[in-house]
């Protein structure tokens, strides 16, 4: 699953980088087309992670997977085949969805494949997602040389062949745990805890599951539960969670809602930092690539050392105090980039694309982790899938709130980077620790009858 994530972002990073491009030069729209295009597509992508969620809980994951891929590969090829603004904001739309859904999925089959180990799986799963970036990226910029419209129709092509790929790696990919098993794992787990003296003598040498694999546990759980078929009353957690609703759960909604305005630091990167600089510093203008790359290459180098701030749920609840004090950071350096010289505008961008990139590492980390022991094992698919809303929104939103930021000034700085930190004290005491190394969202709001 790593190649197919690697391989994935190469097409990526070849379309992020020449889209606008491609339609202006090879599609023939307006400025003002473009615009619309990209916000009405985003926006409809936003239920892409609910709807992969969602399905991911009813069918088998993995040839959902290759499904959603082919359909992304299917949208980007039909692009070529139109100029219609209406043609292209469908199919734009098709694709955003497909885009959003993949998402999701993909962080599914690691949170079923990884198990206990799924922080660290992800964390390595971002470092393959920027090398592919970066691989693409170049790839483009290498390729915009020509800057002929053939040129632009090649790398889109280039996008399309990359999902699939992608679907084809991810036909050599095994099916991961099902809900149900990993469900039925937890319960018995549960049940074995709290078993009476008198019950029928479990095979104990299941019990530790030293590999700490979500698929050897659940192999012993299945195990388990032949001898253990007297007429004692079957295990009820299944049934208790498998009715669960995220869109019931209203204090897991609160915590996607606190995640939406986390998940900011993207758009810093992506519009912020960039329109700052060359707007209101005194910085050279060549500065500005250079403070991408060095996001990228930080999270190469550190993601997968920063997995240990989310090894264990108390973990990433306590590692939301460093990540308050990231955001305040570069938000103050920001702010302080428009006195002095230059050269001190250049240092202080430096500190904040390095604080920002420590922020996004952080909250990457702990975002995986929470999001994941806060939902129901049954209804993974489902919670995730609302989760992912988190982003969308943000891609939607985040773009206003930043430039809101710029227009206001230092101070504008300021006061994102403050309510950011704050948005980190706010989900700290959302998520509560219950006092035993489990962490709650308060009481489930779901059925439980």
């Amino acid at each position: 699953m790593l190649i197919v994530t690697f391989v994935d972002r190469i097409g990526s990073g070849l379309w992020g980088a020449t889209a606008t491009l491609y339609f202006t030069f090879a599609a023939g729209l307006s400025t003002a087309e473009i615009g619309v295009l990209l916000a009405v597509s985003g926006a409809i992508g936003i239920a892409g992670p609910p709807l992969g969620g969602l399905l991911a809980d009813r069918v088998r994951l993995r040839p959902l997977l290759i499904t959603v891929q082919l359909v992304r590969a299917a949208a980007s090829l039909a692009l070529l085949t139109t100029t219609d603004l209406r043609l292209l904001l469908a199919i734009a739309s098709v694709g955003s969805l497909g885009d959003r859904a993949a998402a999701v999925l993909t962080k599914l089959y690691a949170t079923r494949v990884a198990g206990p180990e799924r922080v660290r799986y992800q964390a390595i799963s971002r470092t393959a997602m920027n090398v592919g970036w970066a691989v693409g990226g170049l790839a483009a910029a290498a390729a915009l040389t020509g800057g002929t419209v053939t040129v632009y129709r090649w790398l889109l092509t280039g996008d399309a062949l990359s999902f699939v790929a992608s679907a084809l790696f991810t036909l050599g990919c095994a099916e991961p745990p099902s809900a149900s098993r990993i469900a039925a794992t937890s319960a018995s787990v549960e049940s074995g805890d709290s078993a009476p003296a008198g019950s029928a003598p479990a095979p104990t040498e299941c019990a530790p599951a030293p590999t700490g694999s979500a698929l050897a546990a659940a192999e012993c759980a299945s195990a388990a539960e032949e001898p253990a078929s007297a007429p004692a009353e079957p295990a009820p957690a299944p049934q208790k969670t498998t009715a669960s609703n995220p869109w019931r759960d209203r204090r897991y909604l609160a915590y996607t809602a606190t995640e939406a305005v986390l998940f900011l630091d993207d758009s810093v990167f992506k519009v912020g930092l960039p329109l700052w600089a060359v707007t209101a510093t005194s910085t050279p203008h060549q500065l500005v690539p250079l403070l991408l790359v060095l996001n990228n290459l930080l999270v190469v180098l550190f993601q997968v050392p920063f997995a240990r701030f989310g090894v264990t749920p108390h973990t990433a609840r306590t590692s939301l105090w460093p990540l308050a004090g990231a955001f305040l950071v570069g938000g103050a350096a920001l702010a302080a980039s428009t006195a002095g010289a230059p050269w001190f505008a250049a240092a202080t961008l430096v500190l904040a694309a390095t604080a920002f990139t420590v922020a996004e590492m952080l909250h990457a980390t702990i975002s995986w982790e929470l999001s994941v022991v806060l939902a129901p094992p049954t209804a993974q698919g489902a919670y995730l899938g609302v989760h992912g809303l988190a982003q969308a929104v943000q891609r939607s939103a985040g773009p206003l709130a930043v430039t809101a930021a710029i227009a206001a000034g230092p101070l504008g700085w300021l006061g994102l980077g403050s309510g950011l930190a704050a948005m980190c004290g706010a989900q700290r005491h959302l998520v509560r620790d219950r006092g035993d190394g489990a962490l709650s969202v308060a009481p489930v709001t779901v059925s439980e009858h």
